[in-house]
């Protein structure tokens, strides 16, 4: 049974930093992509950010480009974000997305359709 945890999120200043994690179980090798994605009420599911576990791709949405990083141990099964710089308008909560079908070396896509397992997600309030 595929699992992905989230953790780290929590309340921060304008300006703060939070790494969040996703902790994946269920899945073996490294032929899957990873996203992370975020929402608010009334809104659609945005991707903040995806990451190819074998090719190390990744994507930003633009308004996290030079703020965020995302990054992957693949021994760990664990995937990271970490966010500098935060905004009010990044808050939001966070799931960890997995998308199993994306084979070894073809990267990342940033649409929630084609993930097929989430998290419970992880709340992140930045506050003015």
């Amino acid at each position: 049974e595929v699992q992905l945890v989230e953790s780290g999120g929590g309340l921060v200043q304008t300006g703060g930093s939070l790494r969040l994690s996703c902790a994946i179980s269920g899945l073996d090798g490294d032929d899957f992509a990873i996203g992370w994605f975020r929402q608010t009420p009334g809104k659609e599911r945005e991707a903040v950010s995806c990451i190819g576990l074998r090719d190390k791709y990744t994507y930003y949405l633009d308004s996290v480009k030079g703020r965020f990083t995302i990054s992957s141990d693949n021994a760990k099964k664990t995937v990271y974000l970490q966010m500098n710089s935060l905004k009010p308008e990044d808050t939001a909560v966070y799931y960890c997305e997995a998308d199993i079908n994306r084979g070894a070396g073809n990267g990342c896509a940033p649409s929630h359709l084609i993930y097929e397992y989430w998290g419970q997600g992880t709340q992140v309030t930045v506050s003015s």
